[in-house]
């Protein structure tokens, strides 16, 4: 892209799997995806405007970009059926303060509000976001904060954050 005076500027993103021989890319994106961006830009001390005005600026190389310690974990909460056929129009409940774990951000994708209730709207429904001193911490707290949203069909990954063998 340099040589055709195209050059680059922008999110690279590219999504990586630990496997036994080494980490291998499953993915890439020249965007910001979620869940992805949902457990990065927690830790994120810098303003994230700055950083984008230094990358049109072409000054990156020149900025320092500060990460708050300790970590994040984010669990999608997606409807039953997803990523096949799946209903739309379930009640979600546990999103009023009786469902709410401090510290947990619950970002809405496929979700929809009528009359102050929110209903599924979507495949992956929400992403439940937290951070703790460590990623044992962050995991139990997003697992925690999960467990008190609901409806009718669910689904969501138990093993997020865990090695596999």
């Amino acid at each position: 892209m340099n040589e055709e005076g195209r050059p680059f500027k922008g999110c690279l993103y590219f999504g990586l799997m630990l496997t036994p021989d080494g980490p291998k890319v499953i993915e890439y994106n020249s965007r910001f995806g979620d869940p992805e961006t949902q457990v990065v830009l927690p830790r994120l001390k810098t303003d994230l405007v700055d950083i984008f005005e230094a990358t049109i600026n072409g000054t990156l190389d020149q900025m320092e970009i500060e990460w708050k310690d300790g970590a994040a974990a984010c669990v999608v909460m997606a409807s039953g059926g997803y990523p096949g056929n799946y209903e739309k129009g379930l009640e979600i409940h546990g999103l009023d303060s009786k469902g709410q774990v401090e510290g947990a951000t619950v970002y809405h994708a496929g979700t929809k509000c009528r009359d102050g209730k929110f209903y599924t709207n979507g495949g992956r429904v929400l992403g439940v976001t937290c951070t703790g001193d460590t990623l044992e911490e962050a995991l139990k707290k997003a697992y925690a904060a999960v467990d008190k949203i609901s409806w009718k069909g669910v689904q969501f990954r138990h093993d997020i954050g865990k090695l596999r063998d």
